[in-house]
């Protein structure tokens, strides 16, 4: 490590090279109950910390104490974040796609007919068509839409609003 902080980089590839198996051993001791994964990932870290305070080392005194406060510490922050997270967290492999009760899965047919959809829009207020215009069927901003149109964007929101209210009661009567 003394050479390391004087600037040798092969010593210093050679240091983590040594204590990088030593690392894993006391994860691995310590955490038992980790995957191979976490393992490694917590090896990384602990790694990453030593390279963010190698200056802190004092040559004049022994590197394993040093390294091994480093490795304790990382190991405390890695049972603070698995208690705070994981041990409230219920770990799924796949999340359902529908909802749980039936009748919110159920598709609505009405909303697939693009010609039905057309006429619909066409039977809207102007000011009501304009903000689906600009901002559903031409994907402009609220800002951008406000200033083409000459309103505010709380008027443009209003008038999404009502518009959808509206496509929805004439898309569910049709």
């Amino acid at each position: 490590m003394q050479a390391a902080q004087a600037g040798d980089m092969r010593a210093y590839e050679r240091l983590l090279r040594e204590i990088t198996p030593r690392l894993r051993q006391i994860v691995r001791k310590r955490r038992q109950f980790f995957t191979a994964e976490e393992v490694e990932d917590l090896v990384q870290e602990i790694l990453l910390s030593i390279h963010a305070v190698r200056a802190t080392y004092d040559p004049n005194r022994p590197f394993m104490p040093w390294l091994s406060t480093i490795a304790h510490n990382r190991l405390i922050d890695s049972a603070r974040r698995f208690y705070r997270g994981k041990s409230n967290e219920v770990q799924m492999d796949e999340l359902p796609v529908t909802f749980a009760d039936d009748w919110a899965n159920i598709e609505n047919e009405e909303y697939r007919d693009p010609e039905e959809l057309t006429i619909a829009i066409k039977g809207l207020p102007e000011g009501q068509r304009k903000a689906i215009e600009m901002l559903k069927l031409r994907e402009m901003s609220l800002k951008e839409a406000a200033a083409a149109s000459g309103t505010t964007i709380g008027a443009l929101k209003i008038s999404i609003h009502r518009a959808v209210l509206n496509l929805r009661k004439a898309l569910s009567k049709e």
